[in-house]
C-alpha cells in the first residue's frame, strides 16, 4: 500500500473513531438528562403508579371501554399510514408502527430511534425506503396539527365560562400556535421545492458521514421530491379521508381518556379535559424522558385538577389512561417485535 492510501486510511479510521465518540457522548448525554428529569418528576410518578393498584379495582366494563377507544386510535393511525404510503398491507404498516413506538417509548428522546426502526421494517416489508421517508413525516404532522388544532374547536365554548384556569388557557393557547405552526409547515412541505431540498442535502450527508459511508447517497433530494410529489397526490384523492383519518386517531386517544375519568366516578366538562389532554400531549413532546414519562403524568394530573376533578380521581385515572396509553403499547411493540423475528428466521 503507499503512503498516500495509508494515510487515507489512517485518516478514515480517526473519522470513523470521532463520530462514534461524538454518538456515544450523545447517548451519555441523553441518559444524564433523563435521569435528571426523571429525579425531579419522580414522586409524580411514585404516586401515579401505585395508583395502579387501583386501577385493576376499576369495572371491567371501563377498562374494555378505555383500552378499546385507545386500539381504535392506533388502528386509525395505521390506516392513515397505509393512505400515505399507498400500501395494502396491514400487517407491515401495524408491526413497523407498533414496534418504533415501542422503542420510541423506552429510549431518551427515541423518537428518532423509532422511527428509523419503523422505516426498517417498513423496507424490509418490500415498501420503497424513500416512500417511507417522505411519508411519515407526513403522518406525523397530520397527526400533531390534530391534536394542536383542537382546542380551537372547543375555545369559544370554553371562554364561556367565566372560572376558567389561566393554565388551561394557556393551553388552548399554545394549541392554537401550534396548529398554525404545523399548518404552515405541512403546507410548505407540500408546495415548496427549495426548503425540502435543503433538508434533503442535509439529512444525506450526514447519512453518507454517520451510515452510508460505503455507498453513499447521492440522489435523495430527488428522490424525496419526486415522492413528495406522489404523496401530494394522494393526499389531493384522499384529502378528507386522510384529514378524517387523523382527527380519529386523536379523538379516540382523547375518549381514552374520558372513559378512565367516567370510570373513576369524575364527571368534567369535556371541553375542559381536551384542553388538559393537548396540554399533556405538548409534556409528551418533551424528549427528555422516555416518551416524555413523568412530564405527561405531572402535567396531566395538574391539569385534571385544573379542570376541577378531584386529586384522588385525577390520579388514578391517569394510571388508568397511562397504563393502556403508555405501558400497553410498549408490551404489544414487544410482542409485534418477536413476530418479526420469527417471521425472518423461518422466512
Amino acid at each position: 500500500m503507499s503512503a498516500t492510501g495509508l494515510d487515507q486510511g489512517v485518516g478514515a479510521e480517526a473519522t470513523s473513531q470521532t463520530h462514534r465518540g461524538w454518538k456515544v457522548a450523545a447517548r451519555v448525554a441523553l441518559i444524564v438528562l433523563a435521569a435528571a428529569s426523571l429525579q425531579v418528576v419522580g414522586p409524580t410518578l411514585v404516586v401515579v403508579y401505585t395508583s395502579l393498584g387501583d386501577v385493576v379495582r376499576i369495572h371491567p366494563l371501563w377498562l374494555v371501554a378505555i383500552t378499546a377507544s385507545e386500539a381504535v386510535s392506533f388502528v386509525c393511525l395505521w390506516q392513515l399510514m397505509r393512505m400515505v404510503i399507498h400500501t395494502a398491507s396491514w400487517r407491515a404498516v401495524a408491526r413497523a408502527q407498533l414496534v418504533g413506538n415501542a422503542v420510541s417509548l423506552v429510549v431518551p428522546g427515541g423518537a428518532a430511534t423509532g422511527a428509523a426502526v419503523q422505516m426498517r421494517m417498513l423496507t424490509a416489508a418490500g415498501i420503497d425506503r424513500t416512500t417511507a421517508v417522505s411519508a411519515l413525516p407526513v403522518v406525523g404532522l397530520l397527526t400533531a396539527a390534530t391534536v394542536f388544532i383542537s382546542p380551537v374547536l372547543v375555545l369559544p365554548a370554553v371562554l364561556m365560562f367565566s372560572d376558567v384556569p389561566s393554565e388551561l388557557l394557556w393551553a388552548a393557547a399554545l394549541g392554537v400556535a401550534g396548529s398554525i405552526l404545523l399548518a404552515a409547515v405541512l403546507v410548505v412541505f407540500l408546495t415548496a421545492s427549495r426548503p425540502l431540498v435543503a433538508l434533503a442535502n442535509g439529512v444525506q450527508a450526514l447519512g453518507n458521514k454517520l451510515i452510508f459511508r460505503r455507498r453513499p447517497v447521492t440522489d435523495l433530494a430527488d428522490r424525496l421530491l419526486f415522492e413528495r410529489d406522489l404523496i401530494r397526490t394522494r393526499l389531493g384523492d384522499h384529502r378528507r379521508d386522510a384529514v378524517l383519518t387523523a382527527a380519529g386517531n386523536v379523538a379516540f386517544d382523547y375518549l381514552a381518556l374520558l372513559a378512565a375519568l367516567a370510570a373513576v366516578g369524575a364527571h368534567p366538562n369535556p371541553g375542559l379535559v381536551l384542553l388538559a389532554f393537548v396540554a399533556a400531549e405538548l409534556l409528551g413532546m418533551i424528549p427528555l424522558t422516555p416518551g416524555g414519562l413523568g412530564f405527561v403524568e405531572a402535567g396531566l394530573t395538574g391539569t385534571l385538577a385544573l379542570a376541577g376533578i378531584p386529586t384522588g380521581q385525577a390520579v388514578v385515572a391517569t394510571a388508568a389512561y397511562r397504563a393502556v396509553s403508555f405501558l400497553l403499547p410498549i408490551v404489544a411493540g414487544a410482542v409485534a417485535y418477536m413476530w418479526y423475528r420469527i417471521e425472518r428466521a423461518t422466512a
